[in-house]
């Protein structure tokens, strides 16, 4: 009984680190994928896209400085 109540622990604690990480991932995979598209048609569509594109790109980059700040990208 106690055995496999360390080894449940065990497992669940890996997991949540590497939980972190791809949550993370995963973000900007799909960040990645809708800037696609505007990155193809930039001269087309102006300047008040690019402000748009950067808030867009600024919203992720202060939500991950934000989590690592609080040590949730930390491995222990």
């Amino acid at each position: 009984m106690i055995y496999d109540i360390f080894w449940a622990f065990l497992i669940i604690s890996s997991v949540i680190p590497n939980y972190m990480f791809a949550l993370v991932f995963v973000v900007f995979d799909v960040e990645t994928v809708f800037l696609y598209p505007w990155a193809m048609s930039f001269d087309v569509l102006g300047v008040s896209v690019f402000i748009e594109a950067f808030i867009f790109v600024l919203i992720p980059i202060v939500g991950s400085v934000y989590a690592w700040r609080k040590g949730a990208l930390e491995w222990s």
